[in-house]
């Protein structure tokens, strides 16, 4: 199976899922050096939500990972309401859908602590670097603390490179009015 999380992000952004990118591709998205092998979503659960998602990546054969007969996807109203989490193998790769994240809480609360950026004129709203490390401080599973160390580097890098930049702009600022 071919991974091509970019493109099938695109699809599910394109279709107009309310999503957040969180997770390993997350941590990729911040900097993070870590190899991940899926793509983590946290979105609304809502029946119409999940059914443009199933619209999306109908066309590539999308199945339940955790069903031991692999069943093809297909919601009905009343599968989406009892559903929370969706682990989803595609063509394009493997896509979890969630529906809350360890130490952040439900779908708006993540989607309250992402930010939001811009991948080929298409935008994407991902979990910010200080949610991201708290979730995963949660979790604390090895990989999760591996990325808790480069992500807090990351950070700190950002916050020293913040300053600098008010710093230089104060300066500029009191020189002008010199």
């Amino acid at each position: 199976m071919k991974s091509d999380f970019l493109n099938l992000l695109a699809r599910i952004n394109k279709a107009g899922v309310d999503f957040v990118v969180i997770g390993g591709f997350a941590g990729v998205i911040h900097g993070c050096t870590l190899v991940t092998q899926d793509i983590d979503i946290c979105c609304d659960f809502s029946c119409s939500n999940l059914f443009r998602l199933q619209q999306a990546i109908a066309d590539l054969g999308p199945v339940h990972r955790m069903t031991p007969k692999k069943l093809r996807l297909e919601l009905t109203a009343e599968k989406c309401k009892k559903l929370n989490n969706l682990y989803l193998d595609t063509d394009l790769g493997q896509l979890d859908c969630v529906s809350y994240v360890q130490g952040i809480g439900d779908f708006e609360k993540v989607k309250a602590v992402s930010k939001t950026i811009e991948v080929d004129k298409l935008k994407y709203r991902v979990l910010n670097i200080d949610a991201l490390i708290s979730s995963k401080k949660t979790l604390n599973r090895l990989q999760d603390m591996q990325a808790v160390r480069q992500l807090e580097a990351i950070r700190k890098l950002e916050r020293t490179k913040n300053k600098e930049v008010r710093s230089e702009e104060h300066t500029s600022e009191l020189q002008s009015h010199s």
